[in-house]
């Protein structure tokens, strides 16, 4: 929200100067030192640590006294774009401050997300005129009125309407005449139909089109067959799309990224795709697929990113993955692939991310990864993999991200991870996993994210967390934790993510204990002996988006007066 200038300028250009005649350097130069504070230590800097530049104090200063200016169309367009900014990033920016922002010529307006955004701040939005090339409006009231105004706004180049429940195919309409449109995004917009979309026939500039869970789309595509230029088309979970729509879009041969996730699409429907060579990321999970398929994917020499997870793929055909030598992303995972489609992969030297969740791959499969030195992440949670077939990562020194949850893998297993110490990710919700097993990964000093939830990990073996300085996440659950294994934790000062839930020995005492973990943003104690009182040692933690409580001592009231009290940022809470 707020996002920089997407045009960078010096901040006194020369068209800015003159603009509408209403600025002159020396009015500009007395309305910055009449604003610049003296001395104000509660300037928000947005970097720790770094002495605020003469012009965050200037905006800041703004943003404390924005209700003594009544306009600042006088000023350069870079300096109206930063207070736009801060206000919005702040969350200062109401009806009455946006008036300010009449005829600034401002190039961003992201407002999306933002509470209270309508009609009538279109108005507002219209006036910027021929400046104006982003806006995001989206989860906002708006309406067809309110879009209708956007024909004020001919250069516009990045619209986005995501979650707008007050917008029609009427409001479509008004977009026809914005031919400047490169990037135009409706995420699940359920008042547009396949009719409405004829208002996209006229966008021939149009690179990005996100419609995700527009779920009356259906025949809508053949409106889109003539955007040459387009590149991405997101049509992720529009459970209405068939092969007949894809056959609509065989012609767009620029596309680079299609996402069909979750859509009706079959064998059938991914022929039509044969003629689109420049396919770089391609997204069909969910899609009632099968291994058929992947003699047209084969084609796609420049597949980068390839996502076939839940489509029914077996080992048939799973050869023709060899011919995707460029390929850095796939995901196999919930598919009915065993170590015979493994082999096929062991020369893709390219590739970054495997995922093989629920697949039926054993250490033996494993061993056809040995060669892939390139791989950060490696998802083989409720496989067959075990102890032994750890011995044929050992050699894979980029990796960052590994799963192991639900496999057979054990304490002894894990001290084969011992060397791999770029490993920033680690999964290991498994009953097998004991104190030992975390005592012998304590070398992985880099870890940021570790999850254990369903480990029996005790108070003892969370003395191996003062390894672990850099760990943002944590998960600690369905143990045997008590309040004197959260002092192994209280030290953990990076951590943003806390959860644990299901340890029912936990007492009021941890929340004391955690309280000085000002950077937590999430915490999760639930099924625990928290009570009322304890809740008072959460207030330092300003920070706090969400709170999970559920089945202990604790009242919904008392949580609440919690939140208005004390933690401002609080979005969720549990219980409520």
């Amino acid at each position: 929200m707020g996002g920089a200038c997407s045009r960078k300028r010096e901040l006194l250009d020369g068209d800015d100067l003159h603009r509408s005649g209403r600025y002159s350097k020396s009015g500009s130069s007395k309305w910055l030192l009449l604003t610049l504070p003296r001395c104000n230590t509660n300037v928000s800097v947005r970097e720790q640590g770094k002495c605020p530049s003469l012009m965050d104090l200037c905006v800041a200063k703004v943003r404390e006294d924005i209700k003594k200016h009544s306009s600042f169309s006088m000023l350069p367009r870079d300096i109206s774009q930063l207070i736009f900014n801060e206000l919005v990033a702040s969350h200062s920016l109401n009806d009455g401050s946006l008036e300010a922002f009449r005829d600034c010529a401002l190039q961003d307006m992201r407002v999306g997300e933002y509470p209270a955004v309508k009609d009538g701040w279109m108005d507002i939005v219209s006036s910027q005129g021929e400046s104006l090339l982003s806006l995001d409006i989206s989860c906002s009231d708006v309406t067809d009125t309110g879009l209708s105004l956007l024909k004020k706004c001919p250069s516009i180049q990045s619209l986005k309407c995501n979650y707008c429940d007050q917008i029609s195919d009427n409001g479509l309409g008004h977009l026809s005449g914005l031919s400047n449109l490169t990037s135009l995004s409706f995420k699940k917009s359920n008042c547009i139909t396949a009719d409405g979309m004829r208002a996209f026939t006229n966008l021939v500039n149009l690179v990005n089109l996100d419609l995700e869970r527009c779920l009356k789309i259906n025949g809508g595509l053949v409106h889109i067959k003539d955007l040459k230029k387009l590149e991405s088309l997101n049509i992720r979970y529009c459970n209405c799309i068939t092969d007949a729509d894809i056959e609509s879009i065989s012609g767009l041969t620029n596309l680079k990224e299609l996402q069909v996730s979750c859509c009706k699409v079959t064998d059938a429907g991914i022929t039509h795709l044969k003629g689109l060579s420049k396919i770089a990321h391609l997204d069909l999970e969910g899609c009632p697929l099968t291994s058929a398929c992947l003699k047209v994917i084969s084609g796609f020499a420049l597949l980068v990113f390839l996502n076939l997870s839940r489509c029914g793929v077996s080992d048939d055909g799973s050869k023709s993955f060899s011919a995707l030598q460029k390929l850095k992303v796939l995901n196999l995972g919930f598919n009915n692939i065993s170590d015979v489609c493994l082999v096929h992969l062991k020369d893709l030297f390219n590739l970054e991310s495997l995922n093989f969740d629920s697949c039926r791959i054993s250490d033996e499969g494993l061993l056809n990864l040995k060669g892939l030195l390139q791989l950060k992440s490696l998802e083989l949670s409720d496989t067959g993999v075990g102890n032994n077939g750890l011995n044929h990562l050992s050699g894979l020194s980029n990796l960052e991200s590994l799963n192991l949850s639900f496999t057979s893998v054990t304490d002894g297993g894990l001290r084969k991870l011992s060397g791999l110490t770029s490993i920033k990710s680690l999964n290991l919700d498994s009953r097998q996993i004991t104190d030992s097993g975390l005592a012998a990964i304590t070398s992985l000093t880099g870890l940021t994210h570790l999850d254990l939830f369903g480990a029996r990990i005790s108070d003892f073996g969370t003395n191996c967390l003062k390894y672990f300085k850099n760990l943002q996440s944590l998960e600690l659950c369905g143990g045997s934790i008590t309040d004197a294994g959260v002092k192994n934790i209280k030290d953990l000062k990076s951590l943003t993510q806390l959860n644990l839930s299901q340890n029912s020995h936990l007492t009021d005492k941890t929340l004391e204990l955690i309280s000085g973990l000002t950077g937590l943003t999430s915490l999760n104690v639930s099924n625990s002996r928290i009570t009322n009182a304890g809740l008072q040692h959460l207030k330092p933690l300003k920070n706090l988006q969400s709170l999970t409580l559920e089945s202990c001592k604790v009242s919904a009231n008392e949580m609440k007066k919690l939140q208005l009290s004390s933690l401002p940022n609080l979005l969720s809470v549990r219980p409520e």
